[in-house]
């Protein structure tokens, strides 16, 4: 089975510059007709109320409604773009959520000048104690700067698994001593850590330069430390379209990364997620 951790799917196209088909280009019907070229069995989609698409939550709600045995949602709770962005009341918005949908987890996304403290806070504690009794996982955009409130609040709610963006938002071109990559391999040692192995293209020096060899070392240390066990595949489906097809996002992870082995690709395009889906 395979299982794409991080994708989207929106009423209208959000992104610059515009698209001659921004009302159709990011919808459902596309993700789930990739899914099905490539052979993808589930989706969990990470809802995103970004640019034309205030109520991105209900949108994807709705498409699991249809699609039950395709999708998960992930909800967005207050994210960097939103005007409740690290307000009183998030938790109480969460339980919210859970009384209208059937939700796997929720994300949130960090603005980068912040030092991620808000997660720890009262308001981000209360947070996360729904997660715990409600058995979310929490599904974050970070930077290599935040890694210490990552693992402050894993510590905190050990039985929420926490899965962070894109590698950890980690750059190839990071010179020595990568003090970066070594802010997410050092939450590695949190058991309730995750890496999300999506965003090649975000990690790499050239991003049309498929299939993103540079990233490989990556890869490589977060595997050594991670495990399969922690690590998940995404495509980040349609925004990737920037850069390469969803074909190119499965295939730079399975076919390309070579010094991975057959039964731990299988664990990480799929095995990982599966558990956390439950």
């Amino acid at each position: 089975m395979i299982i794409d951790s991080h994708c989207h799917a929106w009423t209208r196209w959000p992104y610059q510059p515009p698209v001659p088909d921004d009302e159709h280009r990011a919808k459902i019907e596309q993700l789930i007709n990739e899914m099905d070229l490539n052979g993808i069995d589930q989706a969990a989609v990470v809802c995103a109320q970004i640019d034309h698409n205030p109520e991105n939550n209900t949108y994807i709600a709705e498409q699991v409604t249809r699609f039950p045995t395709r999708l998960h949602q992930i909800a967005d709770l207050d994210s960097e773009w939103a005007p409740t962005y690290h307000t009183a009341g998030s938790a109480n918005r969460l339980k919210q959520m859970l009384d209208q949908w059937p939700l796997k987890g929720f994300t949130h996304y960090l603005k980068p000048q912040d030092n991620g403290a808000w997660l720890y806070s009262d308001e981000g504690q209360k947070v996360f104690q729904v997660a715990a009794e409600h058995t979310l996982f929490a599904s974050i955009s970070c930077e290599p700067q935040h890694q210490p409130a990552i693992r402050k609040i894993a510590e905190m709610f050990p039985s929420v698994p926490v899965l962070c963006h894109h590698m950890g938002w980690i750059k190839a071109a990071e010179p020595a001593p990568k003090e970066g990559l070594n802010q997410v391999l050092e939450s590695a040692k949190i058991p309730n850590i995750y890496i999300k192995l999506s965003g090649f293209a975000y990690a790499t020096r050239i991003n049309w330069d498929y299939p993103y060899e540079d990233t490989h070392d990556i890869v490589r240390a977060e595997y050594e430390h991670f495990g399969a066990e922690r690590m998940c595949w995404g495509s980040d489906y349609p925004v990737v379209r920037f850069y390469m097809t969803y074909k190119q996002a499965l295939e730079a992870f399975r076919y390309h990364c070579t010094f991975i082995s057959d039964a731990d690709k299988e664990q990480i395009l799929g095995g990982t997620l599966a558990k956390l889906l439950g």
